[in-house]
């Protein structure tokens, strides 16, 4: 099955996000997301360990280790960024001062609740800060491939794993489609040209709804 890579579900998920938003990008992949904005658009990104308006990664060699994001890689630092701790941090996020947070998953149900974390030995074991955020962010975006290593849907009608927030999702770039969830149903706004709305219902665990203007999903080779 041909699908995005993660650089792709992070290009197509960077191309919503407006000039000037403030926005967390979580742990993961989903840190790709600040690689690809658009021409014209700065995003200001928040990091809940404390820094406001950080940039890129710097050149390998040159990292400050002093310096970094809650995912513990390096970043630099943009004119006019700032500094603080963490209940100044967490004030802005269940503040509401954030516009989107971006983060990965291991389920996503039909209903928008999420479950990002594990108690399991493998993947992130604590639920750190993501409660916070699918809370306090004014919209919520998830970046996920859309089928596990098993080939089991992650897109499903009710979480099976312990669950991070309730109803907090409203859209999903996957691997295969762009999805969002209106009335506690997945509604599907873009598949892969090559695949056909049979198949990708074959791989989603509950039932997609097909509204009348359902677009290509077209990115670049990255």
């Amino acid at each position: 099955m041909s699908k995005l890579t993660n650089a792709q579900m992070a290009w197509r998920a960077a191309q919503d996000i407006a000039d000037g938003a403030y926005v967390n990008l979580g742990i993961g992949f989903p840190e790709m997301v600040a690689q690809f904005q658009p021409a014209g658009r700065q995003a200001v990104f928040h990091t809940e360990n404390g820094i406001l308006n950080f940039g890129s990664a710097p050149a390998k060699g040159e990292e400050d280790w002093d310096m970094i994001n809650a995912g513990k890689k390096a970043v630099t630092l943009l004119p006019g960024a700032s500094f603080f701790n963490h209940s100044d941090s967490f004030s802005m996020v269940r503040g509401g001062h954030l516009d989107v947070a971006i983060l990965g998953t291991y389920e996503v149900a039909e209903n928008g609740d999420l479950a990002n974390w594990s108690t399991g030995g493998k993947g992130i074991p604590g639920i750190g800060g993501a409660m916070d955020l699918v809370h306090g962010a004014k919209r919520v975006a998830v970046l996920t491939e859309h089928v596990t290593k098993d080939g089991k849907p992650k897109l499903v009608k009710r979480c099976s794993l312990p669950v991070t927030g309730l109803g907090c999702v409203t859209r999903v770039y996957t691997s295969l489609a762009v999805i969002d969830i209106e009335n506690e149903r997945f509604v599907l706004r873009e598949k892969l040209a090559t695949m056909s709305v049979e198949e990708l219902q074959s791989v989603t665990g509950a039932e997609l709804v097909l509204p009348a203007d359902i677009l290509d999903l077209t990115v670049p080779e990255l």
